[in-house]
């Protein structure tokens, strides 16, 4: 049973490996700033964990920040995905211009925030 598991675990990695090969670059570059802001985040957590949060304001800034900007990431993505025929109106420039605007409103509230 171990056995068959482990097998199905490597052949179902196997497979989604071999279907993200066929990804555009564009796509897996926003991928990898998803998962860089997504990890930040986590470092933000564990540190607070291990040394305290002291300015709480600070580090909820500083978390907030990151996975806001994860999550728009992710919208740029699904908007810039051709095989996505829901965004299919809308240029991949206006998806980024888009991006960068509500990454500086989001900025702009967290530092607000900020105190």
């Amino acid at each position: 049973m171990v056995k068959s598991t482990a097998k199905d675990a490597q052949d179902l990695i196997r497979t989604l490996w071999s279907a993200y090969s066929a990804t555009p670059t564009n796509l897996k570059i926003i991928d990898h700033y998803v998962v860089f802001a997504v990890f930040t985040a986590l470092i933000q957590v564990v540190y607070m964990a291990l040394v305290g949060a002291f300015p709480f304001n600070s580090f909820l800034s500083g978390v907030l920040s990151c996975v806001g900007t994860a999550v728009l990431a992710v919208c740029l993505r699904i908007q810039v995905n051709k095989e996505n025929k829901e965004f299919k109106d809308i240029a991949p420039e206006r998806a980024f211009a888009d991006f960068v605007l509500c990454n500086v409103v989001l900025h702009l509230v967290i530092m607000n925030f900020l105190g």
